[in-house]
């Protein structure tokens, strides 16, 4: 059970870091449910972050009622969508405080860069999802609840990771391009461009050409700075022998 709580775990937090796109539902007025494409990205502490318009529908909702959900997906083994992998969070909705928004607001963009050109609109404000509760499911008849307790990574190395970022991010930019470029083609699957790291946490890395995302996970979680260079070193030399 202790293995298959972990994995669960595991598996959920990469689904919500790596998401590109997922379903937010909302509750409109009168109780009824409403559902919307929306393009998440993970605060470090893995609050799903959101970028919308007071001109949608979703957002006018979350301002009445903050209760919402937001389903990701990843990809089906087979024909069969149910073969894939997906987590469900549900929690409740608030708009980022403006202190922290230049922050999050960075974050977001790492894992949406083509959304610069409307990133400034006026009528776009940042928001943040915490997490109550999750339901992650493996694939076909494969579930498991979790407790936003057992889903949230450890505050303290959240906090650790975030302090080190900013420095080991324009480390590997400034004097190792080549292997920034290295992981995302050999370990990522992606193809040419100037790829550059935008983004760590406690759970991978983000990188980014200008246009495209990309997203690299690591082994197992990191707890400070010196799992920042072990991981990276790790995935450099991975991604050489790849080549």
């Amino acid at each position: 059970m202790e293995e298959a709580l972990a994995s669960a775990v595991r598996e959920a937090r990469r689904l919500l870091r790596g998401a590109a796109s997922g379903v937010l539902a909302t509750t409109a007025e009168g109780g009824q449910p409403f559902a919307a494409l929306v393009t998440p990205a993970a605060a470090p502490d893995l609050s799903p972050l959101l970028w919308l318009s007071s001109l949608s529908e979703h957002s006018r909702h979350l301002t009445a009622d903050p209760r919402c959900a937001l389903l990701v997906t990843g990809l089906p083994a087979g024909p069969n969508p149910q073969t894939a992998p997906r987590v469900s969070v549900t929690g409740l909705a608030e708009r980022v405080p403006e202190a922290e928004v230049p922050a999050l607001k960075a974050r977001w963009l790492a894992r949406h860069p083509y959304a610069a050109l409307y990133a400034d609109f006026a009528d776009f404000s940042l928001w943040r999802i915490r997490i109550g509760a999750a339901l992650f499911v493996g694939g076909f008849a494969t579930a498991q609840r979790l407790r936003a307790g057992q889903l949230l990574p450890d505050p303290e190395a959240v906090a650790a990771v975030a302090g080190a970022e900013a420095g080991a991010i324009a480390h590997m930019n400034a004097d190792h391009a080549d292997a920034c470029a290295n992981i995302a083609r050999a370990l990522c699957g992606e193809g040419e461009g100037e790829w550059r790291l935008t983004a760590i946490d406690v759970d991978g890395c983000d990188l980014s050409d200008g246009n495209r995302a990309s997203r690299f996970c690591f082994s197992e979680p990191i707890l400070d700075a010196g799992g920042i260079h072990r991981a990276l070193v790790r995935a450099a030399r991975e991604a050489r022998g790849v080549s």
